[in-house]
């Protein structure tokens, strides 16, 4: 059985180089609201144990920002706060893709 119902990874990777990545998107400071708003929602509990987690580069960087749910293997774009709340009461709390932002 996995640790967690649900494994949200935000890809926070900044390039050197100056080239488009998802971070000069400000992935990681959506990745923390995303922890905040999953933990203050008390999804991150034992019972429902919601895991939100940052990542390397995966290399979907001209769809940036991107996350990835599992174990569903669902991937998302995002532009802020209102596209983080609407995949975390969609598809985390109810089991619904958020089909306008599924890469």
């Amino acid at each position: 059985m996995s640790t967690f119902h649900k494994h949200v990874f935000f890809c926070t990777h900044q390039r050197t180089d100056g080239s488009d990545c998802c971070n000069n998107h400000g992935a990681q400071k959506l990745r923390d609201y995303a922890r905040d708003k999953v933990k203050a929602l008390g999804l991150s509990t034992e019972k429902n144990r919601i895991r939100i987690n940052a990542a390397g580069c995966m290399d979907h960087c001209d769809e940036a920002p991107v996350l990835v749910v599992y174990p569903e293997g669902v991937w998302y774009t995002y532009r802020g706060e209102s596209d983080i709340d609407e995949i975390i009461e969609e598809h985390l709390k109810n089991g619904r893709v958020v089909e306008r932002l599924k890469i």
